[in-house]
């Protein structure tokens, strides 16, 4: 088994039986570390979407426990000057 989903939770019962009935398809690099891996068999699949790879090709996955969204800082107003502006 892959060294980095060990930690990952191993599949319950029910995604089991969804995993063998559907083309689940296994997990990327990138989903490693997500709350929704889950172990089958020593290869990990993601219990929220079939295809994940099809979720980060956009972008993030949206389903990622693991990743957050960099927020830009935002420039500091001086508040005497705000005042100026907003009397127009």
């Amino acid at each position: 088994m892959n060294e980095q989903l060990q930690n990952a939770a191993p599949a319950e019962a029910a995604l089991i039986t969804v995993l063998t009935a559907n083309s689940f398809s296994t997990i990327i690099d990138r989903c490693v570390g997500c709350a929704h891996v889950r172990v089958h068999e020593g290869e990990g699949y993601c219990r929220s979407y079939a295809v994940p790879a099809a979720k980060w090709t956009l972008g993030m996955c949206n389903f990622a426990t693991h990743a957050r969204i960099e927020k830009a800082e935002s420039k500091t107003l001086n508040p005497l000057k705000a005042s100026k502006r907003g009397g127009h």
